[in-house]
């Protein structure tokens, strides 16, 4: 299973273009400078890391990556969950890392397309060295301290040692960019 050169390809070039609304009425991406990639891997064998009542989990927070590798951005999605939830592997891999980042327990699988996703805060069940199929449990979603104001997975995608995607690409979703009239007053 492979994501396309194209797709590998882009994730270095530039900005990303929007398409149709896809990912529900919360996800939404502010336009990104940064190196993204811009069209959906669907049928790529990866598949959601957890799965809401009634299929994909809701986005709480979309892909935002920073204008420059070292700036503030959020290089991942915010994925509704409740605490205790188990956390799967999005596709087929070895499990590269799975210990604390700066307080919290994160798990990161290292796939064979040279894709590595990264789910936090998770506490592991698995552990370095670990080979996973897509499905495989990596752990249960815990409590530790996340950015959001709710329980949830944050789920993020890299390519390399600077690049950073989309985590909705890879399961087909598009990137929406929604834009709201100011508010009044």
């Amino acid at each position: 299973m492979t994501v396309g050169t194209s797709t590998l390809d882009r994730a270095h070039s530039g900005p990303p273009t929007a398409g149709p609304a896809t990912a529900g009425p919360s996800a939404t991406a502010p336009p990104a400078t940064g190196p993204v990639a811009t069209e959906p891997a669907a049928r790529s064998g990866y598949d959601w890391p957890v799965v809401g009542d009634d299929g994909p989990p809701q986005v709480l927070r979309g892909f935002d990556p920073p204008p420059q590798p070292w700036l503030a951005g959020h290089r991942g999605v915010d994925l509704a969950a409740e605490v205790g939830t188990v956390v799967r592997s999005a596709g087929p891999g070895t499990v590269a890392f799975a210990g604390m980042v700066a307080g919290r327990p994160v798990v990161s699988v290292q796939h064979p397309d040279g894709l590595r996703t990264t789910y936090e805060p998770v506490t592991p069940t698995v552990q370095a060295g670990d080979a996973v199929e897509q499905g495989t449990e990596l752990g249960e979603l815990t409590d530790a301290g996340s950015h959001c104001p709710t329980a949830c997975l944050h789920w993020g995608v890299r390519t390399g040692a600077d690049a950073y995607l989309d985590p909705l690409l890879l399961v087909g979703e598009e990137v929406v960019i929604r834009l709201y009239p100011p508010a009044p007053g």
